[in-house]
């Protein structure tokens, strides 16, 4: 429909691995290129996706004429300097949850999309999901009556890593893992939140391993909301309404929806179409969005991202929780765009990703439903 739209990655985690596999399974659109911090790094996740260009550095990447879009699968701590400089030269981008450190780095983000009149979203993949509009369906068609309550949880064995135990990396569970409870709420309740009791549990470094939260709004409904990286749990999201609920399964990329009367007698069930990875559809909104010259997709507008953040730093300040360097907002400008330059494919290999696109030190593997 749009021809052949050319996406970069910049980072070569796992997550980046994901994308580049979904790139390379959605029609209209090629993974075109990849950047990492080191050329190595940028090589080999080239050769095993047969992505076309490979920079050894950000700035090289982001000055490529060729990108149409930059998706920016670094850690927490770095997505303000990355897609500042994506911006500078000129790029659109989609970058991964949580998509800032804080409310105040979004907000200078916006602004500056905007003024460069850029598209930039956050893949909150949740948000643009088919199993989303099923979910506000059946919410529509008052089957479980008026829903006053919901609980969501989601909770990894993932502790160890250090993008959640380092606060320089933006640790902790709650950018991680409690962005996606507080989506889900969102996207059953709204924004009109009016009180917001939440208790953690720490590591030595003052990260959160734990995250319990309780959200109040104004026409009384009530969230409780768990996120863990030291447990598994079920992932389960319950909305409680007058004549019924209903349970998701799996908040993290929706399963199924299953729809109980007031008997618990189970009357409906809804099943998740088929996927390439779930990622492909965050990309088509983007592909859309960018067609349409809008500067934010319409499933995750830019009033979403600065709430879920508000929301974050309200729990992060009542929990004093802090990262270094969150608030200096340092300007990013890319390095001239570059002429246009011939590379032939790199050949398809196995091997393992390499991980150095993070500060020293640090770790990125991540399952899919981790993202």
């Amino acid at each position: 429909m749009f021809g052949k739209f050319r996406v970069a990655i910049m980072g070569t985690g796992k997550i980046a691995e994901v994308m580049a596999l979904t790139l390379k399974n959605t029609r209209g659109v090629a993974c075109y290129a990849v950047g990492s911090r080191t050329k190595e790094s940028a090589d080999k996740f080239a050769s095993k996706f047969g992505i076309k260009k490979a920079y050894g550095s950000y700035e090289e990447l982001v000055g490529d004429p060729k990108i149409d879009l930059i998706y920016v699968a670094t850690p927490h701590s770095e997505h303000y300097r990355n897609v500042m400089l994506a911006l500078s030269a000129g790029k659109h981008v989609l970058c991964e949850k949580a998509f800032m450190l804080n409310e105040k780095q979004a907000k200078a983000v916006f602004d500056y999309a905007e003024q460069q009149n850029l598209l930039v979203t956050e893949a909150m993949w949740t948000r643009y999901m088919p199993m989303r509009n099923k979910l506000m369906e059946v919410l529509a068609s008052n089957v479980i009556g008026e829903p006053t309550m919901l609980t969501a949880n989601l909770g990894y064995n993932i502790s160890a890593k250090d993008r959640i135990n380092k606060p320089e990396l933006g640790g902790g569970a709650l950018l991680d893992l409690g962005v996606y409870v507080l989506n889900f709420a969102s996207m059953v309740f709204g924004n009109d939140v009016t009180d917001i009791v939440s208790m953690c549990s720490f590591n030595d470094l003052g990260m959160d391993l734990h995250d319990s939260i309780t959200l109040r709004y104004r026409n009384g409904k009530m969230a409780v909301l768990n996120a863990s990286a030291l447990s598994v749990s079920d992932r389960s999201g319950v909305i409680y309404g007058s004549k019924g609920y209903i349970v998701v399964d799996n908040i993290n990329n929706f399963e199924g929806i299953t729809v109980y009367d007031s008997d618990h007698k189970k009357i409906a069930y809804y099943k998740r179409p088929k996927q390439k990875t779930g990622y492909e559809y965050e990309v088509e909104a983007c592909v859309r969005a960018i067609a349409e010259k809008w500067i934010e997709c319409p499933e995750m507008p830019h009033s979403e991202s600065l709430k879920m953040l508000n929301m974050m730093d309200f729990i992060r300040q009542t929990n004093k929780i802090i990262f270094p360097g969150e608030n200096e907002l340092e300007i990013v400008s890319a390095a001239p765009v570059q002429e246009e330059t011939v590379v032939s494919e790199a050949p398809a290999v196995i091997e393992e990703a390499d991980t150095s696109d993070t500060p020293e030190g640090t770790e990125t593997t991540e399952i899919c439903e981790e993202k």
